[in-house]
């Protein structure tokens, strides 16, 4: 897709390289502003638990009494598949009121923090006994109004299609019941026991983190929508664009899986906690998702060729948001390189998922609140809470 983008060969965009290098600056500058240290650590679902000073998670977790490593590692896999599932945006008039901590908020941060509310409350669990977890049982039999109560929707705080998250929510636990030989070998059929399926296939040696995605892809696929199948297999987030030319079966094809890669980045840290040992973490990709794409366009790196295309709402499968989230990729890796060499760190220290916490996703949030009232992106999408 870049190389059509580069060749002028794309519908949608044009592509200005020489604008990389002055984002590349900005991603820097919120890079020092935000880590002094330059220890960023991965663009991961923990992140959004913390608030301040606070680490609502790892304050929670303190409390608990853990029987092993691995069985707090079961729990932080069923917290991070539900909370991730829970979060491709909201209203921007919604915001979560937490009475623990008297924080409201909205956005990315409020889903995280409502999610762990409700993990925390057994809204996810079906043994009242054992609150503390999310099980297939409770997931297949959740509706939109036990998340309505749980995200404190009102008439004055808006949050449309919780039905469709419920339903994901449903799907994930009928792929549980289904996949009982990876997700319930040591206990009832849930989430977390995606962590024992993984330290079997680790054998004692470090995972990759590729092989976490492959894993997450080959037995989390059915619960994404019907989309595009190739040979009876769903392939979730990939879609047709008449750019991409193969001599195979997956000719035309973009796959982009933002959800699952962001959920696999998620998942590394409660294998390293359970000393699991994750390596190769540059074999993910970016995530094409709207702060990373809005950074680009933003920064003026990604041009649309028609400048109305901004005030008109998009589908998902669209060709102009299947380039910008493809080109959202690409640049990213081209990004990464110039950021490390401002900031003097190594590949090695500073992964592509630390670019993504630390700057690109933090800079692209920055620069659509200082453009944008509502500090949304700059495309409208309308999507299935599934992809963004």
């Amino acid at each position: 897709m870049l190389t059509a983008g580069l060749d002028g060969r794309l519908e949608n965009f044009r592509i200005d390289l020489g604008q990389l290098a002055s984002t590349a600056e900005i991603v820097a500058d919120v890079i020092r502003a935000n880590y002094l240290d330059l220890n960023v650590p991965l663009h991961a679902r923990w992140r959004h638990f913390v608030f301040g000073a606070r680490d609502l998670w790892a304050e929670i977790a303190s409390r608990h009494p853990w029987r092993d490593a691995a069985h707090r590692a079961r729990t932080e896999f069923d917290l991070a598949i539900v909370s991730v599932l829970l979060d491709a945006g909201a209203d921007p008039r919604w915001r979560y009121h937490d009475a623990g901590t008297d924080i409201t908020i909205g956005r990315s941060e409020g889903l995280a923090l409502a999610s762990l509310r409700m993990f925390e409350s057994g809204l996810f669990s079906s043994d009242s006994k054992d609150p503390f977890r999310a099980d297939a049982v409770r997931l297949t039999a959740l509706t939109g109004a036990d998340l309505e109560k749980g995200f404190g929707v009102s008439g004055s705080n808006p949050f449309p299609g919780l039905d469709r998250r419920a339903a994901l929510l449903a799907r994930l636990g009928r792929a549980l019941l289904d996949g009982l030989a990876v997700f319930a070998m040591t206990d009832d059929a849930r989430p977390g026991g995606l962590f024992d399926h993984l330290a079997g296939v680790a054998r004692g040696r470090p995972l990759g983190a590729s092989d976490i995605l492959h894993q997450v892809l080959l037995h989390l696929g059915p619960i994404w929508p019907a989309r595009l199948t190739l040979r009876g297999l769903p392939l979730g987030d990939t879609w047709r664009h008449p750019a991409i030319c193969r001599a195979d079966a997956t000719n035309g094809l973009m796959p982009l899986h933002k959800l699952s890669q962001w959920l696999t980045y998620s998942l590394i840290e409660p294998c390293l906690r359970a000393g699991l040992p994750v390596g190769d973490l540059d074999a993910l990709t970016g995530l094409a998702e709207y702060r990373n794409g809005g950074l680009f366009i933003d920064t003026g790196v990604l041009v649309l060729r028609d400048p109305a295309a901004a005030s008109r709402t998009h589908p998902v499968d669209s060709t102009l948001v299947i380039e910008w989230r493809a080109l959202t990729v690409a640049l990213l890796d081209r990004l990464a390189p110039l950021v490390r060499d401002r900031l003097g760190v190594f590949k090695r220290a500073f992964p592509l998922g630390s670019l993504l916490e630390g700057g690109t996703w933090a800079a692209g949030r920055k620069l659509a609140t200082a453009r944008r009232a509502d500090g949304g992106p700059p495309l409208t999408i309308v999507s299935d809470g599934t992809v963004f």
